[in-house]
């Protein structure tokens, strides 16, 4: 064993932390907070083309069909983009694509605001998803640079923002748009200037940071696991993501259907119960990545997805006010994951930032989208309770966890 004065062991140890201090650069909590603040921004534009769908069935006669063309094309463009603009900026960084994402929203939304015809929404839609699909990636490792190591709570940070976005767009919806017209969408480009104003001064500091010679050194794994182990690892991770957001499809498109079917509640009543599952997922989203980064990710996912399956199950046989209940411990369980999931999949695969990230979040975006579109057709079939009736069992999918390896062991 070589002895702990070896002048190479000494010149071994002094590189170490060299190379550490290039991939984890001290914390920077203004752009942390900038990139989940510009989060917020993006996922409330999104959230705002699917609550004046209604509005827009009724003033151009659109079929159902046309209104589902809408939400694949924003979700198309929205999630298969994401991987590919995550690789190739992994080995290309573009500083200036954040803000050029933002503008590209700016003009969905305007065009959104003006459209006379099926094919112009398109367009916007389109426009609205290729904004989201360069946002995702990027901040995302933006917000990894500035995270001083402690990788658990820059990912909570910034999802949180998207989460809180998610909750307030339908309610700018209802208050700006549905009362006063499809024009009125045109006060969201204030919100979009200023997300293009924000992401500026982010990729100013991206590119000091790049300037500065920080993250090009290689990134080495800080595991040494078989390429085959890390293969299995991100397939058992996708299978995780897919009964997360099929579950959670359950709740944000139909979980006001359910409270008016089984409890013959209110459209009103039934926003303030899904608003509450919504503000339990947002701060579950932020707390789940700082516990992370202190117990591990692999604890925290199997906590939050298996966690939630007792309280999932009993979810369809309970009362209203156990209902209510039940999905706030439901929602602050199961959304501790996805941060803890995109971190660990970030260290199997160090160096590859941009790419995963493409990929957790694109996985995100499809299975939401095919599971709200799948879950609807099953209620068609057998109604609302059946369905989730069925859901309950999609966190049991939480027992794969046992088949991920600690990373965090070699």
């Amino acid at each position: 064993m070589t002895s702990a004065t070896d002048p190479n062991t000494s010149a071994a140890s002094t590189a170490a932390p060299a190379s550490a201090a290039i991939t984890a650069p001290p914390l920077v909590m203004s752009i942390l907070l900038a990139c989940g603040g510009a989060h917020l921004i993006n996922d409330m534009i999104q959230a705002l083309l699917p609550s004046i769908y209604p509005m827009l069935k009724t003033g151009y006669g659109l079929s159902f069909t046309q209104v589902g063309l809408i939400t694949l094309t924003f979700q198309v463009t929205a999630s298969l983009l994401q991987p590919w603009i995550g690789m190739y900026t992994d080995r290309h960084p573009q500083p200036w694509l954040l803000p050029s994402g933002a503008v590209a929203t700016l003009i969905g939304i305007v065009l959104l605001a003006l459209a006379g015809s099926f094919s112009a929404f398109l367009v916007a839609a389109a426009l609205i998803g290729i904004g989201s699909s360069t946002f995702h990636p990027e901040a995302s490792r933006i917000a990894r640079m500035a995270s001083g190591g402690r990788f658990g709570l820059a990912q909570s940070t910034f999802q949180v923002g998207g989460n809180a976005g998610s909750a307030f767009g339908p309610l700018l919806a209802a208050a700006i748009v549905v009362p006063y017209g499809q024009t009125h969408v045109a006060w969201f480009v204030l919100l979009s200037v200023l997300a293009i104003l924000v992401l500026s001064r982010v990729s100013a500091w991206y590119r000091s940071h790049l300037a500065a010679g920080k993250g090009k050194g290689k990134v080495l794994a800080r595991h040494q696991l078989p390429a085959s182990t890390v293969r299995r690892a991100l397939v058992v991770l996708a299978l995780l993501v897919f009964s997360k957001y099929f579950y959670m499809a359950s709740f944000t498109s139909y979980f006001t259907f359910y409270l008016i079917d089984r409890f013959q509640m209110s459209v009103a009543s039934s926003q303030l119960y899904l608003f509450l599952f919504l503000g339990a997922v947002a701060v579950g989203t932020f707390v789940g990545g700082p516990i992370g980064d202190r117990i591990g990710r692999k604890r925290v996912i199997w906590i939050s997805i298996l966690g939630a399956a007792p309280f999932a199950l009993m979810l369809p046989h309970a009362n209203l006010f156990w209902t209510a209940v039940l999905s706030v411990v439901i929602g602050l369980i199961i959304s501790s994951a996805f941060s803890a999931i995109v971190v660990y999949a970030q260290e199997l695969v160090p160096g590859k930032v941009g790419m995963i990230a493409g990929v957790f979040f694109g996985l995100m975006f499809g299975f939401g989208g095919i599971g709200a579109a799948l879950l609807g057709h099953l209620a068609d079939l057998y109604g609302i309770a059946w369905v989730y009736g069925l859901c309950a069992f999609l966190p049991l999918a939480g027992l794969l966890t046992v088949l991920l390896p600690d990373v965090r062991e070699h």
